[in-house]
């Protein structure tokens, strides 16, 4: 059973002191109004505090006493930021507490655990949110709000381009891009933002032909380049690529191509082109704030995500993105990983 959420603003720990714990805590200081961070659990307390200089509030406990913060009732939610591989033992804990979780991508490293993991806190009857902050950029919403009018007609093509770079030492720290700390490479914890965004506008895949490989810049266990074709049950095709070994860093870019117009969305801007020659530009972000490649992106967007989640508990309703419905993200990516394995086609269920 949920614990009780009549106390404002909702208690929330931070579960993970890693790379993306300072945009959470930078989010949370700016989600006060419903959120107050009253606690940062780390393997390393120490090393974790000077996290509260990003906090504008009374400072959080750290702590690495996970028991003691799940059974603290004052502590309604927890944002789970860990490497995936402790995760599914955190969020067994968590939920069998009460406590509502906001998870970071991805929800486990394989589809099995994921299902898992959805499972456990569907069965404790607590919320399971998933941490996809594109989502929330204006330029997605913008392609949503066009996507649902209908009037771009039907769809035709699909182009999903994460051309990004990591220098080796990101896969140096901590065993990043193995199989057993993440689950996999460039896919499961790069472009599997950009697969969630594409996938939230085209409805599902129904079929991948791929092609998957390490390629020589970096030493890694798991895959720094993917390739795929796509085919979707509305006939529409597709096209994926997404590396960690394009220099220099560059944006992802997703493309639709309707019937009446095509749409070109990444993070700064969605330009509409209409069959009709007009041209127009919706939800250009101006370039402030901290958007660094390794960051996250802005905190704002993960503020964002913060607010509906808390917003959702508290209404009983779903929050953004669930966990049951990022299994659809995970299981194209494994399906993408079949197909490199064995050389043949994947169907989708």
């Amino acid at each position: 059973m949920a614990k009780d959420l009549t106390q404002q603003p909702v208690g929330v720990a931070l579960i993970g002191a890693g790379m993306i714990a300072q945009t959470h805590v930078t989010a949370l200081s700016g989600a006060q109004d419903r959120a107050q961070l009253r606690a940062v659990v780390s393997r390393t307390p120490e090393r974790a505090r000077p996290l509260a200089d990003h906090y504008d509030g009374a400072a959080p406990d750290f702590t690495s006493d996970l028991a003691a913060v799940a059974a603290d009732p004052l502590i309604q939610m927890a944002i789970v930021a860990t490497p995936p591989s402790v995760r599914t033992e955190v969020i067994r804990a968590l939920a069998a507490s009460g406590t509502h979780i906001l998870l970071e991508k991805p929800v486990g490293r394989t589809p099995t655990e994921a299902l898992e993991v959805v499972e456990i806190c569907e069965q404790a009857g607590v919320a399971l949110g998933v941490v996809f902050q594109h989502r929330v950029r204006a330029p997605s919403v913008a392609a949503a709000r066009h996507v649902a009018s209908g009037a771009l007609g039907k769809l035709g093509v699909v182009e999903i381009a994460v051309p990004i770079w990591r220098d080796q030492s990101y896969y140096d720290e901590l065993g990043r891009g193995t199989y057993a700390r993440d689950g996999g490479g460039v896919m499961l914890t790069n472009a599997i933002h950009s697969i969630d965004l594409a996938l939230s506008l085209t409805g599902p895949v129904a079929s991948v032909q791929a092609m998957t490989a390490t390629s020589p810049l970096h030493r890694m266990e798991a895959e720094d380049f993917a390739v795929a074709g796509l085919r979707f049950p509305c006939g529409a095709v597709g096209s994926f690529i997404a590396s960690t070994a394009m220099f220099p860093h560059r944006t992802e870019v997703i493309r639709l191509h309707f019937e009446n117009a095509s749409l070109r969305l990444d993070k700064d801007a969605l330009e509409v082109s209409w069959r009709d020659g007009r041209s127009v530009v919706e939800g250009r972000v101006e370039a402030i704030g901290d958007d660094r490649p390794l960051s996250g992106g802005r905190h704002e967007w993960h503020q964002a995500i913060i607010e509906d989640f808390v917003d959702a508990i508290r209404a009983g309703r779903k929050p953004m993105v669930t966990g049951r419905e990022a299994l659809v993200s995970h299981r194209l990516i494994a399906a993408i990983e079949t197909s490199s394995r064995t050389g043949r086609p994947v169907e989708m269920a």
